[in-house]
C-alpha cells in the first residue's frame, strides 16, 4: 500500500486521530456536559457579564440578565449554548492534542488557546450587541455569516501556528574538521 508512506501517512494517521478526538469531544460534550448544563450556564454568564463590562466601558447604557446581554431598548443577545464557544473550545483542543509536538508546549498552546477563542467570542458578542443596537436589519447575516467565519478562522490561525511552532526544532549538528 504505497499510499500510506512518508507524508502520506502523517495526514491520514493526523486525520484519524482528529476524527477519532472529535467524535469522543462530541459524545462526551452531547451526551454529560450539555445536558447536565453547569458548565455552558456558566461560560454564558461569564460571557454575558465581561460583555457588559466592555459594553459599560464604551459609555453604552447596557442591561445584562443570566445569558442575555443587550444596550438600551434592543432586544438582546441571548448566549445559547451552541454560541458559547465550548464546542469550538473542543475542536481546537482535538487538533493541538493530534498534531505532533512537544507535550511541554501543547500543554501551554492549550490554554492560551482557549482563552484567545474566549476573547474573540467576548468580542464577537460585543460587537454584535453593537451592531444589534445601530444596524439591526444587517445583524443575522453578520451574525450567521460573517462573525462564523471570523471564529472559525482564528481557531485554523492558531491550528496552523501549533503546526508551525509546536514541534521543537531539530538542533542543526555542527561540521567538525
Amino acid at each position: 500500500m504505497s499510499l500510506l508512506r512518508g507524508k502520506n501517512r502523517d495526514i491520514v494517521l493526523f486525520l484519524v486521530k482528529v476524527s477519532v478526538i472529535y467524535v469522543l469531544w462530541y459524545i462526551a460534550y452531547h451526551v454529560w456536559l450539555l445536558p447536565d448544563g453547569r458548565l455552558d450556564l456558566f461560560v454564558s454568564r461569564n460571557i454575558v457579564s465581561v460583555t457588559a463590562s466592555l459594553l459599560q466601558f464604551c459609555g453604552y447604557e447596557v442591561f445584562a440578565f443570566d445569558r442575555v446581554v443587550g444596550i438600551g431598548l434592543a432586544n438582546g443577545l441571548e448566549i445559547i449554548d451552541g454560541c458559547n464557544g465550548i464546542e469550538t473550545i473542543g475542536l481546537f483542543v482535538g487538533f493541538v492534542v493530534a498534531y505532533p509536538g512537544s507535550r511541554v508546549r501543547r500543554w501551554l498552546f492549550i490554554p492560551t488557546g482557549i482563552l484567545v477563542i474566549y476573547l474573540v467570542n467576548v468580542l464577537r458578542i460585543f460587537f454584535l450587541a453593537i451592531l444589534q443596537y445601530h444596524w439591526y436589519p444587517s445583524f443575522q447575516v453578520v451574525h450567521d455569516y460573517t462573525f462564523t467565519l471570523i471564529f472559525y478562522l482564528v481557531v485554523f490561525v492558531m491550528w496552523i501556528i501549533w503546526a508551525l511552532f509546536g514541534e521543537p526544532k531539530p538542533e542543526k549538528k555542527s561540521k567538525t574538521a
